[in-house]
């Protein structure tokens, strides 16, 4: 059985993914106008993953025998105008998710609530890579985003990610 604290920062932790999608079709959005499809396409397999994230922590929540409360989801507040904007946003917005996490597996191991833990384990991953990934397209675009054809080359290397769903089991 959950604690109340670990349930409710779950409970957050599954609005957030979904912000964390609305953030991402957002910045689709944005790149989409601006004509540059790949990076487009990078951000929508992003807000795919992100509600994956989100949907995952629901069923863990409802095998553990707890109903999940959604709340509204915020607006994304980033102002884009550069081209790099919305990497240098996406990078610090996967830095704010892994702190939610480790302070959801902080607060889990605090109780001794070692399923959740385990649970955690592969979202614990999961963020360093999303981290080293927004990271390395935020200094992939500053060496070589002011270039057009490096752009283009840049923007086809995105267009290039496919969209594969987790491999977590919940249970």
């Amino acid at each position: 059985m959950l604690s109340q604290k670990v349930k409710d920062l779950l409970v957050y932790q599954v609005n957030q993914e979904f912000y964390s999608a609305y953030l991402y079709l957002d910045f689709h959005d944005f790149y989409k106008d601006a004509g540059l499809d790949g990076y487009a396409n990078w951000y929508l397999i992003q807000a795919q993953e992100e509600r994956d994230h989100a949907m995952l922590f629901m069923q863990y929540l409802q095998q553990q025998g707890e109903r999940v409360k959604l709340d509204a989801i915020a607006m994304p507040d980033k102002e884009l105008k550069e081209f790099i904007d919305p990497l240098k946003a996406g990078a610090e917005h996967e830095r704010v998710v892994t702190g939610l996490i480790n302070n959801i597996y902080a607060e889990a191991y605090k109780e001794n609530d070692f399923r959740t833990m385990q649970f955690l384990d592969w979202f614990v991953k999961e963020q360093a890579e999303e981290e080293d990934n927004a990271d390395d397209n935020v200094k992939k675009f500053e060496l070589f985003g002011s270039d057009s054809k490096s752009l283009y080359e840049l923007d086809a290397e995105m267009k290039s990610r496919v969209y594969s769903a987790p491999s977590l089991v919940v249970g």
